[in-house]
């Protein structure tokens, strides 16, 4: 089971290797290359009349990527056309300056508009939330009205106005959400004045796909003066990006991240030729950079001041998986978190303390209701549950939210209902929905390396893992040494599909079913019992049960 895992956790690119190894003979393929949608929308875009004149463009908020859509809009014109591309936030520069004295143009500044007439402009969407009215202005001026350059000195105006006519058109590159706060200026933007596009930063893994990822990998070497790449080094920069993107389905293509990885290997390389050992040790470097945090989290684990077992057993007590992310810090990491549920006697309210005192958002309220739902549902009541329950993420200081815990909370809450104990050894990540299917969530890789993480440290048993959905598996790209635990039996990975699946691993008992030992059998008994002696025998009945002792 083990080696079926092990190879299930890892991207797999062996249909690949005979493609792999020949990249020295694949030409290079530049990035505009790799953007069908995006180059043959700038293409409709160049030969489009009329009044569709503005091209809004989805890209990362990055001038590297604006500057390569520049060139391509200049590869679709002819030499004459003048394409501009600025990153200027002033509204002076693109609308031009002048200066009168008695109501006489002294002076006149042009600007970009005069630069771009008959051709194309290009502009970082962060100019225009820095000047919002500018849109008007430059709506205007694609639709054929004029415009006028500002005014250095207001105190002295013009006696005759200056109306400038261009015949323009504007490319504007922002990321989604600079796009959508443009949206809210014009929500009329998009019907018919402007054409959208986006620049796509994956690749879905395929023939043809590894054939233009190599191509990419080589023009990036050759236009910024980096070693050339071995055939190891390509299975680690795949394996690097299936982590990249959460998905082993895909190749990212994102330029910087591609330039700040090997731009550090070829340092590691001392120019030479780039191999597998070289990326790894950049990748190695860069996380070591960044886990002063990762690592201060984990000592707090292993000193006591956060309370984490990973031995033994406990009734109402499961470990939980949490992604932290800190402002101002670049390395998402993943902990373990304790959730505990105690049970006392009430009218079957499910206490959610976090939801209560304001530290959960309203996906992790959602996940709550769903996780009860299911329950109500698989005990087939026909009353309300007679038993109260409160649920809490234990030493948690910060807001809760997401439903990825809702599977961990679920099977606290059976535990705490059954009396049946939970494996400490092992960590729980899933969300449910109300028949029980356990369904996929976010930052795995982070997750399961949190809890590894502690395991290692607090000493390995030879029975801890994780239990996570199977629709998960495509998404996880874990760090070798975990890959070697899973390998070497030490640590393990259950994915499952259903609570059904979750509960024996957990519990060592089943779900439900005919067994009489399953936990939902157990906690109908404990019901049962409780109803007895909710309403004992009336005076009448013990007066009659003490006359049949005699």
């Amino acid at each position: 089971m083990n080696q079926e895992i092990w190879r299930a956790v890892t991207p797999q690119y062996d249909a690949f290797k005979d493609i792999i190894e020949g990249i020295s003979s694949i030409p290079p393929k530049a990035f505009m290359d790799t953007q069908n949608r995006l180059s043959g929308s700038i293409n409709q875009f160049v030969g489009l009349s009329g009044v569709s004149r503005v091209m809004m463009i989805n890209a990362p908020d990055n001038a590297l990527y604006r500057n390569l859509i520049s060139e391509q809009i200049r590869r679709c014109v002819d030499l004459s056309t003048p394409v501009v591309y600025s990153e200027t936030l002033d509204s002076a520069s693109v609308f031009g300056q002048y200066k009168a004295e008695d109501g006489v143009l002294k002076q006149h500044f042009p600007g970009l508009l005069d630069q771009a007439n008959n051709g194309y402009l290009i502009l970082t969407a962060s100019f225009l939330l820095a000047n919002p009215i500018s849109w008007l202005k430059l709506k205007s001026v694609v639709l054929g009205q004029s415009a006028s350059p500002l005014n250095l000195d207001p105190k002295h105006e013009l006696l005759e106005a200056i109306h400038n006519h261009y015949n323009i058109k504007i490319v504007i590159v922002g990321d989604r959400e600079q796009l959508a706060e443009i949206d809210y200026l014009d929500a009329d933007i998009h019907t018919g004045l402007c054409l959208f596009s986006e620049l796509e930063l994956e690749l879905p893994v395929t023939t043809d796909n590894i054939h233009t990822y190599l191509g990419y990998l080589n023009w990036i070497c050759s236009s910024y003066s980096l070693p050339s790449l071995d055939s190891t080094s390509i299975e680690r920069l795949l394996i690097a990006g299936a982590r990249y993107t959460e998905d082993q389905g895909y190749i990212p293509i994102c330029l910087m991240w591609h330039l700040a990885l090997l731009q550090e290997a070829a340092l590691v390389s001392n120019g030479e030729t780039i191999t597998f050992d070289h990326i790894d040790t950049a990748i190695d470097n860069k996380k070591y950079r960044e886990s002063y945090l990762p690592e201060r989290a984990l000592s707090d684990i292993l000193d006591g001041q956060v309370i984490i077992e990973t031995k033994g057993e406990q009734v109402g007590q499961v470990n939980a998986l949490t992604v932290i992310d800190v402002a101002g810090h670049p390395l998402s990491y993943g902990e373990p978190a304790r959730i505990s549920c105690v049970i006392h006697f009430g009218d079957g309210d499910v206490s959610d303390v976090e939801r209560k005192v304001d530290l959960a958002g309203n996906l992790h309220a959602k996940g709550m209701m769903i996780m009860q739902a299911f329950v109500s549902s698989a005990l087939q009541l026909d009353e309300p549950l007679p038993y109260s329950a409160s649920l809490v993420f234990e030493q948690s200081y910060c807001e809760v939210d997401g439903d990825s815990a809702s599977l961990a909370e679920l099977c606290c809450f059976v535990s705490a209902l059954s009396e049946y104990p939970i494996s400490q050894e092992i960590s729980v990540t899933g969300a449910v929905d109300q028949f029980g299917r356990v369904q996929a969530v976010g930052g795995l890789n982070e997750k399961i390396e949190g809890f590894y993480h502690v395991c290692k440290h607090q000493g390995f048993t030879g029975n801890q893992g994780v239990i996570l959905p199977r629709s998960n598996l495509k998404h996880l790209a874990l760090d070798k040494s975990v890959i070697e635990s899973i390998k070497s039996g030490e640590f393990h990975i259950w994915p499952v599909s259903n609570v059904d699946e979750a509960v024996p691993i957990l519990m060592n008992q089943p779900f439900r079913g005919d067994d009489d030992n399953s936990v939902v059998s157990k906690i109908a008994e404990r019901i049962e019992n409780f109803e007895r002696l909710e309403h004992p025998p009336g005076i009448v009945e013990r007066f009659k049960n003490w006359l049949s002792s005699y």
